[in-house]
Parts: C-alpha cells; structure tokens; sequence
C-alpha cells in the first residue's frame, strides 16, 4: 500500500498513518491527547512519542483532563522517574498547564475546529515538497492557544495537530488514504 512520505516501515508508524493521522477527530479527550502529545514530540521524533503513548495513556489518567488538571508537583516528580516517557519537566508542566486552560475553554472542540471553520481544509498537495510545516491558521491557533493559557503550542505544533486531528488533510496524492479522505471517507 502507497503511504505518505515521512511514514516508515514500522508497524506502529503504519498504522497510526493508516488508521489515525489526517482522520478528522471531534472527540475532545482524543484531541486532548493529541494536543499534548503533540507537545511531547516538541525536538523529537514522532515515532519516538508513537513509541511512549500507551505508557504516557497510563501516567496520565488515559488523558482525563480533569485529572491531568490535579496532577501535583509530587507527581510531576514521580514521572520524572518514569523511563517510559520523554523526562521533560518543562513538558510535563505543560501538560497539566495545558489541561487547566482546556478545561477553562467553554468548548474545546468547537474552538480547536473554529480555525477551519467547522470542516476539513483538504489539500491535493502532490509532493511532499508542498506538504507545508506551519501555515498562517496555525499561527492564530498558537496565538490564540497562548492568549488562552496553553504553552508547548507553537505554530509547527498546531500544525502538527491539525494534520493528525483531520483539520487539514495533508497525505499526498501518491498515498493510498488520499482518495478515501479527499472523498470525506
């Protein structure tokens, strides 16, 4: 099967490119966990989060935000221990920051969605060399997400995020998912 570019052969990258990335997603503990997983990958790779999810779906209440909202310093200590995470107190702060200014949005997923005005902006890009990195909507949704309360929410995380939440439909025309998602399948 055809795949996007940056998609390796790993079975768990196959997969999530297959069956997740650029599937539009309205649930709001999905797009939670996107959000700061999103954050996570910040420097990193994303095989490298893909890889520490189910662990990071364990420490982190399965992404409940409200209890991701409650976390202590202690806790934030505890995962500091936890090799089955990326140790980053500057990211594991941002989480629970992150889940507190979520939780202050009347409607997350409403918001998140407001930036492509409710539907998918599907693109037909046919090279990866037009697949871009950061586009001006994300560059309000960080600004806006910022004036919020969120941190670890710059414009290439935004981006990130609405390529994997199906706000944007990014796969190139080369790809087997392409004709399904451009078809709104």
């Amino acid at each position: 099967m055809p795949r996007c570019f940056w998609c390796s052969e790993d079975p768990l990258y196959m997969a999530y490119h297959d069956q997740e990335w650029g599937t539009p997603l309205r649930d709001a503990q999905g797009l939670f966990e996107l959000l700061l997983l999103e954050g996570f990958q910040a420097g990193l790779s994303w095989i490298t989060v893909l890889r520490k999810r189910e662990r990071y779906r364990e420490v982190l209440f399965g992404f409940d935000v409200q209890r991701v909202a409650q976390m202590s310093d202690a806790e934030i200590d505890e995962l500091m221990l936890d090799p089955g995470i990326i140790r980053n107190r500057l990211k594991l702060n941002a989480a629970r920051r992150n889940a507190q200014a979520w939780l202050a949005l009347e409607d997350p997923v409403a918001f998140l969605w407001s930036f492509v005005d409710g539907k998918p902006v599907i693109n037909h890009f046919k090279d990866r060399s037009e697949v871009p990195a950061v586009t001006p909507t994300a560059v309000e949704m960080s600004k806006r997400l910022k004036k919020a309360g969120f941190t670890f929410v710059g414009p290439t995380i935004c981006y990130a995020l609405m390529q994997a939440s199906g706000m944007v439909m990014d796969h190139t025309q080369d790809c087997d998912r392409y004709a399904t998602l451009a078809n709104g399948g």
